[in-house]
């Protein structure tokens, strides 16, 4: 197959070939083009950049290893999204288990975001994110940052489409309020 015909190939012919064929390109494919996007998003998650790689790998590991429940009742994206962030929440519930009352105030989230991002808008805008509650920074990331539409940000976040409207609409409202509180106005935003 030349590679002007692999350029026209959605993800999820990609990924059907691989679970077919079991051809290491296949998923390779898929890997090198989410890697980053999914490391951002679990990380904005679990506040910890080893932990988000560990569980991209994780994310990876588990659409190639096991029996897939990919339905193509959505995208391969929101698919995979949805799995890092099953597994995300899976790996949070499990700390939070195991934490003591004591040692509550020794995991504070790790800014380690900030070196990836080149631009010092971009850091200051992601400062301003981190602030906000979980769900308006996921919502937001989701949208703005992955491109996902509503519908698709619905099923990664297990809520209706009324429900993600509503979580959009406040965490922008909550998002020009934290820029306000650290200086910024609606320029460049």
């Amino acid at each position: 197959m030349s590679d002007l015909e692999n350029m026209q190939e959605t993800d999820e012919q990609v990924y059907n070939r691989y679970l077919n064929e079991r051809n290491e390109k296949d998923i390779l494919i898929l890997f090198e083009k989410y890697k980053e996007s999914l490391i951002l998003f679990i990380n904005s998650l679990v506040h910890n950049l080893d932990d988000a790689e560990e569980l991209m790998i994780d994310t990876f590991a588990q659409i190639v290893a096991g029996p897939t429940l990919f339905s193509e009742r959505s995208s391969f994206k929101t698919w995979l999204f949805s799995v890092g962030r099953n597994l995300a929440l899976m790996r949070i519930r499990k700390l939070s288990r195991e934490v003591s009352a004591d040692d509550e105030d020794k995991i504070a989230p790790e800014n380690l975001e900030l070196d990836i991002l080149k631009n010092e808008r971009k850091r200051q805008l992601y400062s301003a994110l981190e602030k906000l509650k979980p769900q308006y920074r996921e919502i937001l990331i989701l949208i703005y940052f992955e491109n996902m539409s509503h519908e698709e940000a619905g099923r990664v976040m297990h809520k209706n489409r009324k429900q993600i409207y509503n979580l959009v609409q406040r965490g922008q409202k909550a998002l020009k309020e934290q820029l306000e509180r650290m200086g910024f106005n609606n320029e460049g935003y």
